[in-house]
């Protein structure tokens, strides 16, 4: 096994046009290896449907204890382009991670590339690398390129246990200084309230953070692997965290992420609605199925 892992990574560093644009280290590319042989193991048959989410889920469970460490994107001085980081993660790259490892096994591949060019298309707006402006920093994008490049779809809960809110991405520009190239650059700054409009506007549905708690018959719209986008009443903002849905042995929903809490990737033990009561801003939760 570790001399085929070798080869494949000798092959890699033949590949010049794959090395452009990306950055990562040979323990990074490793891992990635190393994950995929694992996953193809140990789903021998290709896993299709909602079945999918399992995949994404079973490969954060193998993420789990990795350090977490904010803000892992944006690597000062760098022009944007595909960052690669299974050493430390934050809630984002633990989702897009696991979720680019679910794709490329679904789709009956162990090839790095492959999974580079999964994670590219879940990271970027349709896909396509241009410019910071073209990463999806809102979840809200994340979720509307994923869904039109059908690679994930919203689940809309019932009415009875979900309410409506409409987007109004602002964040971004309105508080440029927590960006290290917002506060610098006025033109990213343009491009970026550009970008906010696009995405701003439309009327989803969230699970209120009251109801959350409820019973898992009741949110049978939950599946395990879904992810969790938890909605935040912080102005211009419309998701504060994310992770994937667990289903915990209580009978009651828990959050496997990359915690700031924890200060690593865990599956949260209090139920996710203990842990929301515990954040304010807080208002309830999205969720969001991985698709083939």
């Amino acid at each position: 096994m570790k001399r085929s892992i070798t080869l494949v990574l000798s092959l890699i560093a033949l590949l010049p046009a794959f090395a452009e644009g990306i950055s990562y280290t040979r323990e990074d590319s490793l891992r990635v290896v190393e994950l995929l042989e694992k996953g193809a193991r140990q789903y021998k048959s290709l896993p299709t449907g909602e079945d999918l989410g399992e995949v994404a889920l079973y490969y954060a469970r193998q993420l789990m204890n990795l350090p977490y460490v904010a803000h892992t994107l944006e690597i000062k001085g760098q022009s944007e382009h595909l960052a690669i980081n299974l050493q430390s993660l934050d809630c984002t790259t633990l989702v897009e991670n696991c979720c680019a490892l679910a794709l490329t096994t679904s789709h009956g591949s162990k090839d790095w590339r492959d999974y580079l060019s999964w994670l590219q298309k879940l990271r970027y707006d349709a896909g396509k690398i241009d410019g910071y402006k073209s990463r999806n920093h809102y979840f809200s994008q994340w979720i509307q390129s994923g869904t039109r490049l059908g690679m994930v779809g919203e689940v809309v809960p019932p009415s009875d246990i979900s309410v409506p809110m409409k987007l109004n991405l602002t964040y971004m520009s309105e508080h440029p200084d927590a960006y290290p190239l917002l506060k610098v650059d006025m033109n990213e700054r343009k491009l970026i309230r550009e970008m906010e409009k696009r995405a701003s506007g439309a009327i989803i549905r969230y699970i209120p953070k009251e109801r959350v708690g409820d019973s898992k018959k009741t949110l049978s719209c939950i599946k395990d692997g879904d992810i969790i986008a938890i909605t935040t009443n912080k102005k211009g903002l419309d998701v504060s965290h994310i992770g994937f849905a667990v289903w915990g042995t209580d009978g009651k929903l828990h959050l496997l992420n990359a915690s700031s809490i924890h200060k690593k990737v865990v599956l949260e033990p209090m139920t996710l609605y203990q842990y929301m009561q515990k954040h304010p801003s807080q208002t309830g939760i999205r969720v969001i199925r991985l698709k083939r």
